[in-house]
């Protein structure tokens, strides 16, 4: 992966040299309106032309959703880019070398030579599938695998979509292969043993093609580059099912998905993407009609995927058998999820039938049972409280049953956050039958939404906790962060898992506040326009009384802040030391990046 930053300079020349209405006009047709560009917006259903495209500005506006912004941007929205993606996509257009701002002469020499050997291994990769093609087209031992395609009901089209191939009997017909079909290409062998695509046994003198009698599934990324192959056996007999390529510098199992490229491509609009764990499953849903299906490549879904996932749609459907060895996998996705629950985000659970896959099952019912299936599908939520309820010693609805129930949702609920953590919790009492703030209190979580005796102590001056307590400590560091947001990046995550599992409320309350104040690059936000941002947030999300105890604390001085927020800091390190929480999470190191600020800003900021 490229390492360092990409110079803004660079990035305003791009945009400069770059011609927006070029851009669009090769993934949406434009028609000219004066000296403007429309078309249908591609961004949401409308029948009426009301997106624009300005090549003098060049900048793209659609007057029905409000989608605006640059060609980067729009690279980012329809084509689903990284900003780094969209950045390299752009400059790969217009014939420009994307440079990385490194520290010295020694450290830019090794990035080029990085980037160079990455271009070699992409077209290195790029020949392979066309040798895979080539083989599946026209090699004698290749009616066997044509043979097995037509039996899994694959047309030509669907094959020619995703690239498929057929790697021959044999152990070196690839190395064989491109050398007589391209003589241009230096280092060939080290290249195929980089890509993985060659094992070298240097101790023995030999090498020898990984993929041998298999089908071949290219692997592309983002940008539709092969970087990496999955292979499966076409006979029962042969052993492992699925052969994917080892890790490359091109290729990393836990942030690449099978068949995402290949959906993009399809220009469809989808409300959820299931994810399956077989290249045959992607393909044969796809011959279905079924687009919006995706593979893990011989790894569990990992937080990584979620996120990308999450880019594209607003819920994920994930899709395991229903063995044990499914449900494990379930409880490890339902983890990663958590965390991520926001906004419109959801994640659905759906087991298959005992010797089923994707595959066999919509085969046998078709597209509208196998939709159906999705429809049905398991919430988180509902998959969380039944499966810890099936791990109960007791019914759940006996006194030692609920006790359990309490127990063992608690660690899965602190991982949630926001508005969902609550409602999780509140779902939980209704189970139990306690009210909520109660169950906040046992679990040790503050969400800000439950009421609590806190609030009627806070109407009641003889029961309110005495000023200068140290529990206020917590919401003074608020009052700070409400004013400078970007502080918030000092807060790192063990510092932040600590403090989730102290008893004081108010530590509760700011990792809440510290985790959505992180969420934004405040850098890129106008400093007048923050505290309404922050305001807005909070009290969307239910926080009023938080806001309103923050909003009541005097702020220090501007020139004394950056010193308050370091002695606050410090102070609550003690508090939480005192606890018997921080004894063994802070180092020397860390505690000096924790108050390493220069002029009134974090080191991360700087």
């Amino acid at each position: 992966m490229a390492k360092g930053s990409i110079p803004r300079p660079f990035i305003d020349d791009l945009l400069n040299r770059a011609d927006i209405a070029e851009v669009i006009n090769a993934r949406v047709p434009l028609k000219k309106a004066g000296s403007t560009y429309k078309a249908c917006c591609p961004f949401h259903d409308e029948k009426t032309p009301s997106f624009n495209v300005n090549p003098q500005q060049q900048f793209y506006h659609c007057f029905g959703c409000g989608a605006s912004g640059d060609a980067l941007k729009f690279l980012m929205e329809y084509d689903g880019l990284s900003f780094v993606e969209a950045v390299e996509s752009l400059a790969s257009q217009y014939g420009m070398q994307v440079p990385y701002e490194v520290k010295s002469p020694q450290a830019q020499k090794a990035q080029q030579e990085r980037q160079q050997q990455q271009a070699n291994l992409y077209d290195v990769m790029l020949l392979t599938a066309k040798f895979y093609r080539f083989q599946l087209r026209d090699h004698p031992q290749s009616e066997v695998a044509k043979q097995y395609l037509r039996d899994r009901g694959l047309s030509s089209q669907v094959a020619k979509d995703f690239y498929i191939g057929f790697a021959p009997a044999g152990w070196d017909n690839l190395i064989k292969g491109l050398s007589q079909a391209n003589t241009q290409i230096t280092n060939l062998k080290p290249l195929l043993v980089e890509s993985g695509m060659v094992v070298e046994k240097p101790e023995q003198n030999k090498a020898y093609d990984r993929f041998r009698e298999r089908i071949m599934f290219p692997i592309r990324d983002g940008r539709g580059r092969v970087i990496a192959f999955g292979g499966r056996v076409l006979t029962k007999e042969q052993q492992p099912k699925y052969l994917n390529s080892p890790e490359t510098p091109i290729f990393h199992k836990s942030q690449t998905l099978y068949g995402l490229y290949e959906m993009r491509q399809s220009r469809e609009k989808f409300e959820h993407i299931l994810v399956v764990e077989g290249y045959m499953d992607v393909v044969a849903l796809a011959q279905f009609g079924i687009r919006n299906v995706v593979a893990t490549l011989g790894t569990a879904v990992t937080a990584e995927h979620l996120q990308i996932l999450f880019k594209q749609v607003s819920e994920v459907v994930v899709c395991f058998d229903g063995d044990a060895a499914g449900m494990k996998a379930a409880w490890k996705a339902l983890e990663l999820a958590l965390p991520m629950m926001e906004d419109k985000r959801s994640v659905k659970f759906l087991f298959l039938d005992q010797g089923e896959d994707p595959d066999s099952t919509v085969r046998q019912e078709g597209v509208t049972g196998f939709n159906e299936r999705i429809d049905r599908a398991m919430s988180l939520s509902q998959f969380l409280i039944q499966g810890l309820e099936a791990k109960l010693g007791y019914a759940p609805s006996t006194i030692e049953g609920r006790q359990q129930l309490v127990s063992l949702a608690t660690p899965f609920i602190k991982l949630a956050t926001g508005l969902y953590q609550y409602l999780l919790i509140e779902g939980l009492a209704e189970k139990v039958d306690l009210p909520t703030w109660r169950l906040e209190k046992q679990m040790q979580i503050f969400t800000g939404f439950a009421k609590s005796p806190r609030d009627a102590r806070k109407s009641n001056p003889e029961n309110s906790q005495p000023a200068g307590k140290v529990f206020s400590v917590p919401l003074k560091i608020a009052r700070i962060l409400f004013e400078t947001p970007v502080w918030s990046t000092v807060f790192y995550a063990e510092l932040l898992t600590d403090l989730r599992h102290a008893s004081d409320p108010d530590c509760q309350a700011l990792v809440m506040f510290v985790q959505s104040l992180q969420t934004v690059d405040w850098t890129q936000v106008e400093e007048n326009a923050q505290k309404t941002m922050i305001r807005n947030w909070l009290l969307q999300n239910g926080h009023k009384e938080f806001l309103d105890s923050v909003e009541a604390l005097n702020l220090p001085p501007a020139d004394a802040r950056y010193e308050e927020f370091d002695s606050l800091l410090h102070r609550l390190i003690g508090l939480l030391d005192e606890q018997k929480l921080g004894s063994q999470g802070w180092t020397d190191d860390e505690l000096k990046r924790l108050t390493e600020m220069k002029g009134g800003k974090s080191s991360k900021e700087t």
